[in-house]
């Protein structure tokens, strides 16, 4: 071990043990302290600088590797490592489980400190790549430049970006060439859409100085081959707009739902924008099970529709329905889940904060011609009180798939108070749910466990909870 720039420690031949939080792994240094690295792999053997230090970590990269674990890959993507997303796609898909069932494993242990079934087995998922149904990008027009073209004298003509933001860097945008998380003809659609802008001088937006005019690009895909297409401008020039539109509708005759947002705030966040119909419809359409539901610019959907099949499926097992049951789906969203277990179910209580996400409930419930689900807005701790229970009856079963931040407390209250037989809780965040899992331990037993992989190539984990009555 050897010091550098005072502050900058150099460790040599630290071996990488575990996959950490956030997509960094973790390895320790010769005095036990914590050193987080990206971009590794466990079962590396790396020198390691470090740039941060703390009481009880370092953060750290490294700069030589003196040993390269088996279980690393070859990342697909040319943007891997800079881009900041798919932290994990240098690790062989077997291992991204493992390490993701681990993680579950161990905050329902250490935070739940509660007893638990065998778990089932992790589902992984049958895509790898191109699985998003759903992309984001931001237009620059001082774009995030590589080590290589700073080390290059050559001047730099071209700084349009149409990608993504650099890891706490607000406002420098990674220029993507090819993406590896939605399918055709979205990679298509960008990169014609910044050739054509580009060609035509439509001014890219620059963030710190708030100029420019194209902003943001949203890409909405379904597995029935549908497409959105949702342009953010910074300000209004009908001639400049309707060029960049009429050309996306040209160039691409399979985009089913053409929109536009002007939106000069100092944030890009769609939901308080009010959204303009350029082409198509306002909606697009997803199926499931032959259930339709529609998607609009601002609805929540699983990003990852074919994995979401499998999620859906995986709850209503658990939820063991006969027919004669009274179940509540709460954080219900655009109803999908409750809709999806309503044939097996006498009735479902779907409850939402978001009224807009209701709306979609309800109209897609009409549209599947489903008469025994009802929709209801508000504050899960407000709503979901003793009279909401006295007018719409006793739960038999409830569903719950709160946010990452879990359930409320009142609203765990109140479970436990109406103490029906099952719970099947879904999360995206096991540390929150192991949490209100402890608080249920008096009344409830945890029966079954299954993690389900919505995401792969990254360190996120969703997980199903059968809670039953002891």
């Amino acid at each position: 071990m050897g010091r550098k720039n005072t502050d900058k420690i150099i460790f040599t031949e630290v071996p990488v043990l575990d996959a950490g939080a956030k997509g960094v792994s973790v390895a320790k240094a010769e005095d036990g302290r914590v050193i987080f690295i990206p971009n590794v792999v466990p079962g590396d053997v790396v020198d390691v600088q470090t740039f941060k230090k703390r009481k009880s970590y370092f953060e750290g990269k490294a700069i030589h590797f003196q040993k390269l674990s088996e279980h690393r890959v070859e990342p697909e993507c040319q943007h891997f490592g800079v881009c900041g997303g798919c932290k994990w796609q240098n690790m062989k898909y077997s291992q991204q489980l493992f390490y993701k069932n681990n993680e579950v494993f161990n905050n329902l242990k250490r935070i739940g400190k509660i007893e638990l079934p065998e778990f089932e087995q992790i589902l992984g998922s049958e895509k790898q790549f191109f699985y998003r149904n759903k992309m984001e990008f931001s237009f620059s027009d001082s774009r995030w430049l590589t080590e290589n073209e700073i080390q290059n004298d050559n001047e730099i003509q071209d700084r349009n970006a149409l990608g993504f933001h650099i890891p706490k860097m607000w406002d420098k945008i990674l220029d993507i060439e090819k993406c590896h998380l939605q399918q055709d003809p979205s990679n298509a659609i960008r990169n014609s859409l910044k050739e054509f802008a580009t060609q035509n001088n439509i001014p890219f937006f620059n963030a710190r100085n708030h100029g420019g005019l194209l902003r943001t690009l949203m890409i909405r895909t379904t597995s029935t081959g549908e497409v959105m297409v949702l342009i953010q401008f910074f300000k209004e020039n009908k001639s400049q707009r309707e060029l960049v539109l009429n050309f996306l509708s040209e160039k691409f005759p399979e985009i089913t739902s053409l929109l536009y947002v002007i939106n000069g705030k100092a944030n890009d966040t769609l939901y308080d924008q009010d959204i303009k119909l350029f082409k198509g419809r306002e909606y697009i359409l997803e199926e499931m099970e032959g259930l339709q539901f529609s998607i609009n610019a601002k609805s929540f959907y699983q990003t990852n529709s074919e994995q979401a099949y499998e999620l859906y499926k995986i709850t209503r097992e658990f939820a063991g329905l006969t027919g004669n049951e009274l179940v509540y789906d709460l954080y219900t969203g655009t109803g999908t889940i409750a809709q999806f277990v309503s044939k097996k179910a006498k009735k479902v209580i779907g409850v939402e904060a978001v009224p807009e996400a209701i709306a979609d409930a309800k109209e897609n419930a009409k549209r599947n011609k489903i008469t025994n689900c009802e929709f209801f807005v508000g504050d899960m701790k407000d709503v979901f009180n003793a009279e909401f229970i006295a007018t719409h009856g006793k739960p038999d079963v409830i569903i719950t798939d709160p946010p990452r931040d879990g359930m409320h407390a009142t609203v765990v209250e109140q479970i436990m108070k109406i103490a029906p037989e099952k719970v099947v809780y879904v999360s995206c965040n096991s540390a929150t749910q192991a949490r209100d899992l402890a608080l249920m331990d008096s009344l409830y037993k945890v029966t079954r466990v299954r993690p389900v992989d919505m995401f792969p190539q990254t360190h996120h984990v969703e997980n199903v909870v059968l809670l039953e009555k002891k």
